[in-house]
């Protein structure tokens, strides 16, 4: 799956950023949104899971560490809903969406996926998107409630970051909020019932729901 981003608009913060994890030598590397997120420009630190850890809020730092270690010892995707605190002392409340990297083998070696802030830059991002799709939610009404819910229920998320989880994937993938939303309540009856890997499993589901979408 590609992880670069465009630049988000002049004066507006990056709302989300890629990355990558390698497990045999705990090397990361971040996408210039996530060094901006963290208040850094790209490139000026070394990410390590150190820096990352002592960025963390105090009630989800050790809750990270544990998935950090898990995704290490057991080859599973990080994924986490945590927050942060920037270099300026700004707290950032992330959900982060991960897929394992694969080998020739299809051992895992790593993981990858993004950084989506749902702190209210993203969520003014949605908002202004949703006046510029305006026409194409009011006919798709049912079925992209429906993909709300099921990011809702997943990620323990709001009904705007819902939204704005959605409509950040149609941007990244160019592809229809509409069509996105329809694929992902199609493709759920492939899911097993809820259990500690489904949302691992779901992770990769969103991050590649583009792929399988049938051409017009």
């Amino acid at each position: 799956m590609s992880l670069s981003l465009p630049e988000p608009p002049a004066g507006r913060q990056p709302s989300a950023g890629s990355f990558r994890f390698w497990f045999a030598s705990h090397r990361w590397e971040w996408s210039p949104e996530i060094y901006r997120m963290h208040g850094y420009e790209p490139g000026e630190i070394e990410p390590t899971t150190e820096l990352m850890l002592g960025h963390k809020h105090p009630d989800d730092r050790e809750p990270v560490a544990e998935a950090i270690a898990r995704s290490e010892s057991q080859g599973e995707p990080f994924s986490s809903r945590h927050r942060f605190i920037d270099t300026h002392g700004v707290e950032h409340s992330v959900m982060v969406v991960a897929d394992r990297i694969l080998d020739a083998h299809e051992h895992p070696v790593g993981t990858a996926g993004f950084y989506i802030d749902l702190s209210d830059t993203i969520a003014d991002a949605g908002h202004e998107a949703l006046g510029q799709k305006l026409p194409e939610i009011v006919e798709a009404r049912a079925v992209i409630e429906q993909a709300k819910g099921v990011l809702m229920r997943m990620y323990r998320i709001t009904s705007a970051q819902a939204f704005s989880v959605l409509t950040w994937r149609s941007q990244e993938t160019n592809v229809k909020l509409r069509a996105l939303a329809e694929q992902l309540i199609a493709e759920l009856p492939t899911l097993p019932p809820p259990e500690t890997t489904s949302v691992s499993q779901f992770d990769h589901l969103l991050l590649t729901l583009h792929e399988r979408i049938p051409p017009d």
